[in-house]
């Protein structure tokens, strides 16, 4: 008899419920007031939007923020390695003030880069209370697509009474709430150098979240019958090797998803960049784990990390919340697979085989009963790639997303394959 097991927490998301609810999630609404579900998302992606911001030294070229020529200088020494601090010279760019109607709680930002040589990018945010108080820049993220320039890493620990980060989320404090944000984006090189870092997108999701416990599943979009042709990974293959980007298996959900997708899109790694895994099972999954390891919060399960991973091969790629499964059947109609973050007990998913706290998985089409259909890496904790295709009960499946994460998705798309149209709180 299988011994089941409950999988190591693999999402960022998974980490703090152990000890509080979130701010703006809770299970369920309070006494006398109706569930919430605001979300906005907004990003700058083109060499028009782009060119809206403020820049101090940067420009916009081929469609990409880039670095023209510094403002400045800085002393940075990666607190994940033993290397001495470096001087680095750097340029800057503020997006346009972003106004939220409902007054959010929680942001979340996500960017697609690419950092040749020792360049890095830095992502900040700041916004405005409710009565006109400002917050300080919280960073939310230090990102290389290799190690030769720093370990990329989150920053925790910064509070200024309206907020605080948490790993990659930002959320207010005090009952605040913000009605409107910034983002900042620092591009930086070794002084006298010529790497030229750029970033392609960058944007954010807002949010203010509480959902109750579903009832009644979400109305199907169609009858038919949708499945996308996106590969099984397993992430119990690699379980107990390297130990230095969190020993696969349990701890890999979110980078063996998001392998899973870019695989489904034909992108990804070459064999060249991953020639180093051994054995060479799906060596994609520990390409995409190296890749999106936060040495911070010392896992993979990042959430912006994963999607700037995938942007690094051309993906268009960010972290946003979803009301309902009838709005993810929406991008399955458009060819557009999602990852998802869910949480539940053995026996609010009976199909699962498992609990878990915290965990990513991928949406892949929807059967006749309109019951969705994913792939699982953690289906049956075995490494075995001929399990992960599951099917789970449409209400079930709301009840272990929505009221836990919010709604938390991945979407991963090229650009030539178009996003279906965003309703009017556009959350894409």
């Amino acid at each position: 008899m299988r011994v089941l097991r409950v999988p190591v927490l693999c999402s960022i998301l998974a980490a703090v419920l152990l000890t509080s609810v979130p701010a703006g999630i809770a299970p369920s609404a309070a006494a006398g007031t109706a569930p919430e579900h605001h979300v906005s998302y907004a990003d700058w992606s083109n060499r028009a939007e782009l060119s809206r911001g403020v820049h101090q030294g940067t420009w916009v070229r081929r469609g990409a923020l880039g670095l023209h020529r510094p403002v400045g200088t800085r002393w940075y020494r990666d607190p994940h390695t033993d290397r001495p601090a470096r001087r680095y010279e750097y340029a800057r760019w503020r997006s346009p003030w972003k106004r939220t109607r409902f007054g959010l709680t929680e942001l979340v930002a996500s960017w697609n880069a690419s950092t040749p040589g020792h360049s890095w990018v830095e992502i900040e945010m700041r916004g405005t209370t409710e009565t006109g108080q400002r917050s300080t820049w919280y960073v939310l993220g230090r990102w290389a697509a290799g190690g030769r320039a720093l370990r990329r890493t989150s920053a925790d620990s910064q509070s200024d009474g309206i907020g605080a980060v948490a790993t990659d989320t930002f959320r207010t404090a005090g009952g605040h709430r913000l009605r409107n944000w910034q983002l900042r984006v620092t591009l930086l090189r070794p002084v006298g150098g010529a790497a030229q870092p750029r970033v392609r997108s960058v944007g954010a999701m807002a949010s203010r979240v509480s959902v109750d416990a579903v009832d009644t599943a979400s109305r199907r979009r169609s009858a038919g019958r949708t499945v996308l042709p996106v590969p099984t990974y397993s992430q119990q293959k690699h379980a107990g090797r390297y130990e230095q980007w969190g020993g696969g298996g349990e701890a890999w959900c979110s980078p063996t998803s998001t392998a899973m997708v870019l695989r489904y899109w034909g992108s990804g790694p070459k064999p060249a960049e991953y020639r180093w895994v051994r054995p060479k099972d799906d060596p994609w999954v520990v390409h995409a784990a190296r890749g999106s390891y936060d040495y911070r919060y010392d896992g993979a399960g990042n959430w912006p990390f994963n999607t700037a991973y995938a942007g690094r091969y051309g993906m268009h790629a960010f972290v946003t919340r979803l009301r309902s499964l009838t709005e993810a059947e929406r991008f399955i109609d458009a060819g557009i697979p999602l990852v998802v973050s869910v949480s539940f007990d053995r026996d609010d998913l009976p199909q699962a085989g498992y609990s878990t706290a915290g965990h990513l998985l991928v949406i892949v089409g929807f059967d006749r009963r309109g019951n969705v259909v994913v792939n699982d890496p953690a289906s049956h904790l075995e490494p075995r790639n001929d399990q992960v295709r599951v099917h789970y009960n449409r209400k079930n499946f709301e009840n272990a997303w929505l009221p836990h994460s919010g709604g938390l998705t991945y979407v991963i798309h090229p650009r030539s394959v178009p996003l279906p149209p965003a309703p009017r709180q556009a959350n894409w």
